[in-house]
C-alpha cells in the first residue's frame, strides 16, 4: 500500500510540472503540496487500514473542496 501513495505522488509531480510549465503557478504549488505529502506518507510504514483511512480523508476533503468551489466561485457562464 505504501508503494500505491509512491505512485500518487508521481502522478501529482507530474501534474503539477504541467501546470507551471502552462504557468497555472497557483495550481503547481498545490499539486507539489500534494506530491510532498503522499510521498512523505508512503515512508511511514502505517498499516494498511491506516492508508486506507487516510486516503479516505483525503478524498472527502477534496470533494467537500470541489463542491464548494463549483458551487460558490464558479461564475454560471464565466467559461471563455
Amino acid at each position: 500500500m505504501d508503494r500505491m501513495f509512491r505512485v500518487l505522488g508521481f502522478w501529482t509531480g507530474i501534474f503539477a510540472v504541467m501546470f507551471y510549465l502552462g504557468h497555472m503557478e497557483k495550481t503547481a504549488l498545490l499539486f507539489f503540496g500534494q506530491t510532498g505529502f503522499f510521498v512523505l506518507l508512503s515512508y511511514l510504514k502505517l498499516s494498511e487500514r491506516m492508508y486506507i483511512y487516510i486516503f479516505g480523508a483525503y478524498l472527502t476533503v477534496f470533494f467537500v473542496g470541489f463542491t464548494y468551489w463549483t458551487t460558490f466561485m464558479m461564475t454560471p457562464g464565466g467559461g471563455h
